[in-house]
């Protein structure tokens, strides 16, 4: 079943008549219903008014003792311009007593139950993690470092000493405000004395936590609905949120993932409907289509020239017939090339020295296999696919099986609750 979409700008009809007011032996209200209904409108609501006169100036009324008087109906209808100027010229003949009227609408939202399974209703502390590893602001910026290699955390919640939240240090704070030059993925992968060296500019460097975080933290009260999580996290474009009291004290942090694993159970199929919003969309309306492709022969420099023209993290392998065969990350990279040459590649990554004349493809340097989906895939199944497997990201592919675009935790959220 399709489900009409609406947003933006759109039109209100509205068409008033006589409860008594038939067509063909039937009330017109409800022929005109099943009308609209057949014509594929988005929806119609009909009013029963209390009183009002019309043409003929007879004042009709729900008095007890005008029980049978012809009370006025008014049906309303919102839907797309072209929707309605065609309901228009099909429904205006059957009016024969009555007025019509039609004027502009601002839609902000339309939303259908089985396009929006998230239970937004529940209470944050229910999806939480409950205490969550967290750094204090006067500790240095090496210790917050540390816990995050441990703990293969990206974000930390910082709290001052009556364990109130005052910020949030990421692996990007200390890569730009500290100078450390891998973030977490790529330090994971480097030999013991590349990362002595990391950690050595840390430990240099003297800087506290409080002075590379993140500031003022966004936080959310563990008693606030996990929609309003949702929506934060997709606003602004972070993967964790910071769970509070009533005292403003860490309790719990809520990731993207927290989130998305809440519409695991949905039984049975979401409908397709290509464009709708919410859980109704496909893979091929909401997927990242710029996405880095190189072919197997390609070089180191044309891999990393890929991980610099995009911006990204990560590329899709292709073999000779265009198909995935592969990913390469950055980590990638700095995993499997030798040790003597990773301090060169780790500076070339971020576009600061000259790529290490090291002789090495990318069928070398990937990771074989890629997971994909068809542009036909809905959102939640999408979300399904990812979690069960445990990938952060779904390639698209086309008929051919050649990729067409990806689809990760963060588009696949927003896409979920807009």
């Amino acid at each position: 079943m399709a489900f009409t979409s609406i947003q933006g700008t759109a039109k209100r009809l509205r068409i008033y008549i006589g409860d008594s007011d038939q067509w063909r032996g039937k009330p017109l209200y409800s022929v005109l219903l099943e009308h609209l209904k057949k014509e594929g409108l988005a929806g119609a609501t009909v009013y029963r008014g209390i009183g009002g006169f019309g043409a003929h100036s007879h004042i009709h009324t729900a008095a007890i003792l005008d029980l049978s008087t012809d009370l006025p109906l008014v049906i309303e209808v919102i839907d797309t311009p072209e929707k309605i100027n065609h309901a228009i010229e099909t429904v205006s003949p059957m009016v024969r007593e009555g007025l019509i009227t039609i004027e502009g609408v601002e839609v902000i939202a339309y939303i259908h139950r089985f396009l929006r399974p998230l239970p937004a209703d529940r209470h944050v502390k229910e999806i939480m993690t409950k205490d969550p590893v967290s750094v204090r602001e006067d500790q240095p910026v090496l210790s917050a470092w540390e816990k995050m290699l441990s703990q293969n955390i990206k974000a930390l919640p910082v709290i001052d000493e009556n364990k109130r939240v005052v910020g949030v240090i990421t692996h990007e704070d200390v890569m730009e405000r500290a100078g450390l030059n891998a973030r977490l993925a790529v330090a994971q992968r480097l030999d013991e004395a590349s990362l002595a060296a990391a950690m050595e500019i840390l430990r240099r460097s003297q800087q506290t936590v409080k002075d590379v975080m993140s500031q003022p933290p966004i936080t959310i009260h563990h008693d606030d609905p996990v929609g309003m999580a949702a929506e934060w996290l997709v606003k602004h474009s972070i993967t964790r949120l910071p769970v509070i009291d009533d005292k403003g004290k860490l309790v719990g942090m809520v990731s993207r993932l927290d989130v998305l694993r809440q519409v695991m159970d949905i039984p049975g199929k979401v409908p397709k409907q290509a464009a709708e919003p919410g859980a109704g969309r496909l893979a091929n309306e909401i997927m990242q289509k710029e996405v880095p492709i190189v072919p197997e022969e390609t070089d180191l420099a044309g891999v990393i020239a890929s991980f610099l023209s995009s911006g990204e993290y990560r590329v899709i392998v292709v073999n000779s017939a265009g198909n995935p065969v592969g990913l390469i990350s950055d980590s990638d990279v700095v995993g499997r090339i030798q040790p003597v040459h990773r301090r060169g590649i780790l500076g070339a990554l971020r576009g600061r020295t000259n790529i290490p004349d090291v002789s090495i493809t990318a069928r070398e340097l990937m990771s074989p296999g890629v997971e994909t989906i068809t542009g036909e895939t809905t959102v939640v199944e999408a979300i399904q696919k990812m979690l069960t497997i445990g990938r952060k990201w779904l390639v698209v592919v086309d008929e051919q099986g050649k990729p067409i675009g990806l689809v990760d935790r963060e588009i696949a959220l927003e896409a979920l609750i807009r």
